[in-house]
């Protein structure tokens, strides 16, 4: 495990730093291997050697934040039961503030491009968000874990477009399970 975190000011640290960067303004498709590399101060054989590619490094980085995300979800709904309305609404809005927090709403909201055949022939495995939903939706309802997914996505891309964080975060708690009365975590 230890081995897989950049060592900050390292090549590859410096590498992750400046995806963040180019991943979170441009989006995966629109920003470059060459911008990325530049703004790390190292060449584009760098990248590649130690991601593989564009869509690797990505990869790398939207998986540590996701599983950063997923973390936070996984708490947030124990402290409001475990599962139910109230757990699945705490875990979601906890998230939205974290990605938004962390100033990544357009790398965790966006389309996962390795989820796509025309950008991968890479087997991919179930959306991590939603897999950390599921339990918390309740029993024959597991279909609505994808539905909050894309409604929670959704958000984080309005944030990403320039959209009112506040107002953001008050719409999604609009369309979410209400609690039963009880306030937003």
């Amino acid at each position: 495990m230890w081995a897989d975190i950049p060592v900050p000011g390292s090549t590859r640290g410096r590498l992750v730093e400046a995806s963040l960067r180019a991943f979170e303004r441009d989006g995966y498709r629109n920003a470059s291997v060459s911008g990325v590399a530049a703004d790390a101060g190292v060449t584009t054989g760098a990248l590649y050697h130690h991601f593989g590619s564009k869509l690797g490094l990505y990869a790398y980085v939207r998986g540590d934040l996701e599983k950063r995300l997923v973390e936070r979800i996984a708490g947030a709904a124990e402290s409001h039961g475990g599962s139910g309305p109230a757990a699945l609404r705490a875990a979601l809005l906890v998230a939205f503030d974290a990605a938004v927090r962390f100033g990544v709403p357009r790398i965790v909201g966006e389309a996962d491009p390795s989820s796509t055949a025309q950008e991968s022939d890479a087997p991919t495995g179930p959306d991590p968000v939603e897999h950390a939903l599921r339990p918390l939706v309740g029993a024959g309802l597991e279909p609505a874990a994808r539905m909050l997914t894309a409604a929670w996505r959704a958000a984080l891309l309005s944030v990403a477009d320039g959209e009112d964080p506040d107002r953001v975060r008050r719409s999604l708690g609009s369309v979410l399970p209400s609690p039963g009365g009880a306030g937003d975590p």
